[in-house]
């Protein structure tokens, strides 16, 4: 497996319009010095909207000869905890994995308790079936588990990432997802003071939906359009699971009652993260009424590095 050639990235960026920066050309040329055949991997990271995915994107499209992989933190752990669960991970993974040499993670980050232990599990399987792994990440490898409380036990994992990982910090000094606008359903949505604008809904609409195993209460739900209250989605024990299959079920989502951050707990400010982070990667129109969270304040330190991967997508937004 040979890497691919820095020019390759200067024609990709020219086709879509613009040069690459500094910091996007040293992680270029990093990337081309690769050799592949090592199976040493390379872990991308830094701040949101610097251009990972899209370098890892061009790594990835400039593979030839070699049967890869691109998936998605939330959907692909979604799917490889339910299938462990009945079949076992090494029946898991030759399900999802699909016999590739290259294995592209976007947006990779871990929090998850389970989540955590599920990967350090899945890092030993995929090098005992010599898969090289390409990573993004907001977080730099000692920054994942941020939790302090679960932090120290996952140290061990770091450590096999840092090892068997080319760590490349892609930091320029400019949001390009920040400065641009938003595309298809999620960048249709809009952010709102209040439900002046919108019907509604009535005492009789709310309704219990149970997407996983918890129940959540929504204000409505009818046709492809779901209506929750902050409160009722992120400040009770919902999880990302829940998330992936309404946003399944229902490609239009209005949540209201949004605080003030600083009024948040730290999992009500988490779930919301990860909220925006689904509803984004799944496309789906979303509709927030309340508080505007796109403007930097007094910030709590949950979200952490979530939250300014929030900030730059919700800018997309109407």
């Amino acid at each position: 497996m040979k890497s691919i050639r820095v020019d390759v990235f200067d024609r990709a960026a020219h086709g879509a319009g613009f040069v690459l920066d500094p910091a996007q050309r040293a992680a270029a040329e990093r990337m081309a010095a690769m050799d592949l055949t090592t199976g040493r991997g390379i872990y991308l990271w830094g701040p949101v909207g610097r251009g990972k995915t899209w370098l890892m994107d061009v790594f990835r499209d400039g593979m030839s000869g070699v049967r890869t992989l691109r998936v998605h933190f939330h959907e692909f752990f979604r799917r490889l905890h339910e299938l462990v669960h009945t079949q076992g991970i090494e029946r898991a993974l030759d399900s999802l994995l699909e016999r590739c040499k290259i294995l592209f993670f976007d947006e990779f980050h871990v929090h998850d308790v389970g989540d955590g232990a599920l990967l350090t599990r899945l890092l030993g399987a995929l090098r005992k079936r010599k898969v090289t792994l390409v990573v993004t990440s907001n977080y730099p490898p000692d920054g994942l588990m941020p939790n302090p409380l679960f932090h120290e036990t996952f140290v061990p994992t770091i450590e096999v990432l840092k090892a068997r990982m080319e760590v490349v910090e892609v930091s320029g000094a400019v949001d390009y997802r920040g400065s641009g606008t938003g595309s298809l359903r999620f960048g249709a949505g809009r952010y709102l003071t209040d439900a002046a604008t919108l019907q509604w809904p009535a005492a009789g609409d709310r309704v219990t939906l149970r997407p996983t195993t918890q129940p959540i209460t929504a204000l409505s739900a009818a046709g492809d359009l779901v209506w929750f209250e902050f409160a009722d989605l992120c400040e009770r024990p919902t999880s990302t699971l829940d998330y992936l299959s309404l946003a399944a079920a229902y490609p239009r989502w209005v949540l209201s009652g949004v605080p003030q951050m600083v009024d948040a707990s730290p999992d009500g400010v988490q779930r919301f993260c990860n909220v925006v982070d689904i509803l984004h990667d799944q496309d789906t129109e979303l509709t927030l009424v309340g508080a505007d969270w796109r403007v930097p304040g007094a910030d709590p330190v949950a979200g952490g590095l979530d939250l300014a991967r929030t900030r730059s997508r919700l800018a997309l937004l109407r």
